[in-house]
């Protein structure tokens, strides 16, 4: 079986040989790149399973190496993990906002670091639920092709949204917790990691436009599909 592929974009090398260390050790190959440019490079020569992605870099930033990602449509879908020094919550959103499925903090546990990694492809590899295709009016979401349409036009999500939107959708009427979401959607709970859904939850509805209104809030608990708009 051939290994799955991880790219770790980070320019201190002490960080980067210590996750090419343990990624290796977990069973992965490791693609390293100690700068923006050559980051996105890799990224798109190579199509790696997932990206490792540091915030702060030299020559061209990891928000720009996102976005980037993002745009071209070889390699939107890949899943990125940001890793970053920051700690404040708007350095996070900003990740997000671009496009970022996952996000670390330094200094961070290399086996935290493992199980995540493990659990974002674990997810990907799962087999999609029985109900391929749902219809709603004006949207449908298609699992099979991983595609959403709203209002006949088609609209781009990652890995993690569309994940979280096909979830609260094969469960129309349902609250779900941020826990509960956080466990089904990114496979694991971690105490503080709340805002996560809150974060990705904003970018969908942003993205869903005029049936943005089918993701309700339940203040304190989480979040329902409704089928009634």
């Amino acid at each position: 079986m051939a290994q799955e592929t991880i790219l770790v974009v980070e320019d201190e090398k002490d960080i980067l040989d210590l996750v090419e260390y343990n990624l290796q050790g977990a069973g992965f190959r490791v693609l390293r790149a100690m700068d923006g440019i050559e980051g996105l490079r890799l990224a798109k020569s190579e199509r790696p399973e997932l990206i490792i992605l540091d915030l702060m870099l030299p020559n061209m930033d990891g928000k720009e190496v996102c976005r980037r990602i993002r745009q071209d449509e070889h390699i939107h879908a890949i899943p990125v993990m940001m890793l970053t020094a920051r700690t404040e919550e708007i350095d996070r959103i900003v990740g997000f906002e671009l496009g970022a499925d996952d996000y670390l903090t330094k200094p961070f546990s290399p086996r935290e670091l493992a199980l995540r990694v493990q659990a974002i492809l674990r997810r990907l590899k799962e087999a999609e639920p029985a109900k391929a295709l749902i219809q709603f009016p004006g949207m449908i979401i298609d699992s099979e092709k991983h595609r959403l349409e709203v209002d006949g036009q088609g609209v781009d999500l990652t890995v993690t949204e569309f994940r979280l939107l096909h979830y609260l959708a094969t469960n129309p009427g349902k609250v779900q917790t941020r826990d509960a979401l956080l466990d089904r959607v990114w496979g694991y709970t971690f105490e503080g990691y709340a805002r996560t859904v809150d974060t990705h939850i904003r970018r969908l509805r942003k993205k869903l436009g005029a049936q943005k209104d089918r993701i309700d809030t339940i203040r304190g608990i989480g979040y329902r599909f409704r089928e009634d708009i």
